[in-house]
């Protein structure tokens, strides 16, 4: 059975940092259609009721159909302690991450905040997220297990941390390795669930860690690897002291083999010179985490960077103030003002779709709307609050009329959520 979604529909033909805002289309009347878990056409409504006759209809109007929001880099298990207040990087681990994390070694636990936090993402908008869970493999089996029940497409992978963290939460060069393997074998490439090799960061990590990562990735080269560099200036300075045979942070992880294309490195605020031309020459990802990054203090992503590599968008839950990746784009709005950057709604939009869908190599199956891609799709309500209706309604486009749901939308304006094809809930 066909199902026909129509209002507007937002897609992209280009990278509008790269290929300019006209990458960006736009069909004011349109529809998309899809079947088995795919879409199978784009185009004007009339056109598309018309080839398709017996579809089921599901009218939206004026409202925003748009590929679904994909989270590029969460911590999932910190969903209880998201809004915590006063802490930069490395007291908020000490004091909310790492008590936190400790709960993780009851499965129970693991899965009943697993399922929480893709209830809540979904409410949301969110169809998609690359996600650290703890050193604990349960944590691991938790967060696929309640994807996998949802149809999602999903990525994560067990944090490893051999120093400078809790006894409960270390495990060491040779476990991280094992139960890494392990865990792969087991889930990736398993329905639409990938495994993401994932050393926390260099100072939670020795080189002898880092090295058996490595060696993983070599020995698994279709998988991700994520990890933090290059957060908070005092975090740069620790790296210096415990690493002073490298030349800078991400020396760290490069002299380990964990530098390359499929590389997802969250925040990298305080890059050097050569860090920028090796990320560029690597083919490497970015991820720009906006709310965290001002949360905690840590600093002002330059979005220029976007020009040159692949960048994504994230909430960093729980280091991040909020779930939405609608106030996660009004952030990144915000922080590139500061820089004297001012960003379109067309690429705002874009990181929280494509762009992380890019930074995650996924992008030929998920963040845009265009036949053969996985129909995962989130509705918008352009008008859904009085002080939204209100702007909107004095607009001349459709950015001016997205543009007051960017910074002031929350969960009242995602109207439908489809994840593979099914409507959520049904």
């Amino acid at each position: 059975m066909t199902d026909l979604i129509l209002g507007q529909v937002l897609r992209y033909a280009g990278d509008p940092f790269v290929d300019g805002l006209s990458a960006a289309q736009i069909l004011g009347q349109g529809a998309v259609a899809i079947e088995a878990g795919r879409i199978t056409a784009v185009g004007e409504a009339a056109d598309l009721r018309a080839r398709y006759p017996r579809a089921r209809l599901h009218n939206h109007g004026r409202k925003l159909i748009s590929a679904g929001f994909i989270d590029a880099h969460v911590h999932y298990p910190q969903t209880a302690i998201i809004a915590s207040w006063g802490k930069r990087l490395i007291d908020w681990l000490n004091t909310y991450t790492f008590p936190e994390e400790m709960r993780f070694s009851d499965p129970a636990y693991a899965q009943e905040i697993a399922n929480r936090y893709l209830n809540l993402i979904l409410a949301r908008g969110t169809t998609t997220v690359c996600s650290y869970a703890t050193i604990h493999p349960a944590s691991v089996d938790a967060i696929f297990t309640a994807a996998q029940t949802r149809g999602m497409r999903l990525f994560a992978g067990k944090t490893c941390m051999d120093r400078n963290a809790p006894e409960g939460l270390r495990d060491t060069a040779r476990t991280a390795y094992d139960d890494s393997k392990r865990l792969l074998e087991k889930w990736h490439g398993i329905d639409r669930l990938s495994y993401v090799i994932t050393p926390r960061f260099s100072p939670t990590s020795t080189p002898e860690q880092l090295q058996a990562l490595g060696a993983l990735w070599r020995d698994y080269p279709d998988c991700l690897m994520q990890t933090h560099l290059s957060e908070q200036t005092d975090e740069i300075a620790w790296v210096k002291d415990l690493f002073p045979q490298s030349r800078d942070y991400l020396d760290t992880y490069e002299a380990q083999g964990l530098l390359r294309e499929g590389a997802v490195y969250g925040h990298a605020i305080h890059l050097t010179d050569r860090e920028r031309a090796r990320l560029v020459e690597a083919g490497a990802s970015l991820v720009h985490c906006p709310t965290s990054n001002t949360f905690i203090g840590s600093g002002l992503f330059d979005m220029t960077l976007a020009t040159k590599l692949r960048v994504g968008l994230a909430t960093d839950t729980g280091g991040g103030s909020n779930f939405s990746m609608l106030h996660t784009m009004a952030a990144a709005y915000e922080v590139a003002q500061l820089r004297g950057q001012s960003l379109h709604p067309a690429q705002l939009w874009w990181l929280a779709t494509q762009g992380s869908a890019r930074a995650l190599s996924c992008e030929d199956r998920i963040g845009n709307i265009a036949p053969g891609m996985e129909a995962d799709l989130v509705v918008i309500d352009l008008a859904s609050t009085p002080a939204i209706e209100q702007a909107t309604r004095r607009a001349e486009d459709l950015w001016q009329q997205l543009f007051p749901t960017i910074m002031m939308g929350d969960d009242r304006a995602v109207a439908e959520v489809w994840v593979g094809g099914k409507r959520i809930p049904d």
